[in-house]
């Protein structure tokens, strides 16, 4: 009975019925006339949740970190500097994964639990007047502290620097659950993936490519071969792939992006900023506190939790698990024992979030917290009851 309890880290998120029954379909031929019919309107639709008129969808079967090494391995050639802060553990990721393509890469090193240091980068764009720097890379919700980074500030240091890089945003935990805007923004590459706000199996890279970081294709020199943009653009222009494409996924997405627009991209994201906030009272009513520093920081998919002096946030998820059945984010990297974490995104109601804090208070009092079991749930369930949209009762 346990495998109908929901779970509560920040992705892969809980699969609707509605989505595991669209995949859930006999093989078909991916060559046939009639897959064009389902696979061109995905990839248009795609563009409105990335927000975005004048960019371009393109998918791989992978997951979000093939969706990092495509970015960079179209655009960028050997020795290519770019800039990027390092503020948690996808930050530090990418960081790797470009230093591994042999990549001049120009760290700005910030606290775990602050965002993407917009000034920070306006200095070291001012100052590089030859624009050695070809590319900013930011992470746009860092899951491993809960913090969101403004990534229309990081845009305006970039403008206000007169540099003409590129911007690349990981958007894998925030896309289709909190507002992104490409085009306003001015992303040339967005990163994300099936498995978080699209609420479907994990295996599929999506990203939203701008013009700009297209034409730069035409003098990138880093090896691709799977991630190819221009083999995967050929294929899709007729309908197709350059490979067999995940099919159960591509039907899955094009079911998944009619729960969206019928809920309503707005009220998604309403929604997704209610529960983040339910979440963050049960968290103050324990009398804990974010790995987020301040508000503004505050992700709406996942909330960082400090644990106590003296207590092992890695044993507190593994006893909610072992006890209770139910899955909640580990620590990752400088968090690693220091917190852990309750993923708020994708497939989830009031009622559920609040099966999830009754549970990590049960855990938390059964190793000894000092909290007072049922004080969060009931933060949370007053924050519920006053917000809650009674139309839908």
């Amino acid at each position: 009975m346990t495998d109908q309890n929901p779970v509560f880290i920040p992705g892969p998120t809980n699969i609707p019925d509605r989505l595991r029954n669209a995949m859930h379909l006999q093989t078909r031929d991916h060559r046939a006339p009639d897959f064009v019919e389902t696979f061109a309107p995905v990839l248009n639709d795609c563009k409105r949740v990335f927000g975005t008129e004048s960019g371009q969808v393109i998918t791989f079967p992978s997951s979000g970190t093939g969706g990092w090494e495509a970015s960079i391995c179209n655009t960028l050639s050997p020795g290519d500097k770019v800039l990027i802060a390092r503020y948690g553990m996808f930050s530090h990721r990418w960081i790797d994964l470009c230093q591994r393509h042999n990549l001049d890469v120009e760290v700005i090193e910030c606290p775990w639990g602050s965002g993407a240091p917009a000034d920070k980068f306006a200095e070291v764009l001012s100052a590089d007047k030859g624009h050695e720097i070809k590319a900013v890379l930011v992470t746009h919700n860092e899951t491993a502290t809960g913090v969101k980074s403004d990534i229309a500030a990081v845009r305006n240091a970039m403008d206000s620097a007169n540099h003409p890089a590129m911007l690349f945003v990981d958007c894998v935990s925030s896309l289709a659950s909190m507002p992104f805007e490409m085009d306003a923004w001015g992303v040339d590459i967005a990163v994300s993936g099936s498995q978080k706000g699209f609420m479907l199996n994990t295996g599929m890279a999506i990203l939203g490519v701008s013009q700009k970081a297209l034409a730069a294709m035409e003098t990138a020199t880093l090896t691709r071969t799977f991630f190819d943009f221009r083999d995967m653009m050929a294929a899709n222009a007729n309908g197709g792939f350059p490979y067999t494409p995940p099919l159960q996924l591509i039907y899955g997405m094009k079911e998944s992006l009619a729960m969206l627009f019928e809920e309503g991209l707005e009220n998604v994201y309403a929604r997704h900023h209610r529960l983040a906030e339910g979440v963050r009272k049960a968290v103050a009513a324990w009398g804990l506190e974010l790995c987020a520093q301040s508000p503004e920081l505050y992700s709406d998919t996942v909330s960082a939790i400090y644990v106590p002096e003296g207590f092992d946030s890695n044993q507190l998820t593994e006893h909610a698990f072992n006890a209770y059945g139910v899955s909640f984010g580990i620590g990752l990297g400088e968090m690693n024992g220091k917190a852990f974490r309750i993923g708020h995104l994708g497939s989830l109601t009031d009622v559920m979030v609040l099966s999830g804090l009754a549970t990590i208070e049960m855990a938390m009092a059964d190793l000894n917290y000092p909290i007072q079991l049922g004080s969060g749930v009931a933060a949370a369930q007053e924050y519920f009851r006053k917000t809650a949209n009674r139309n839908k009762c």
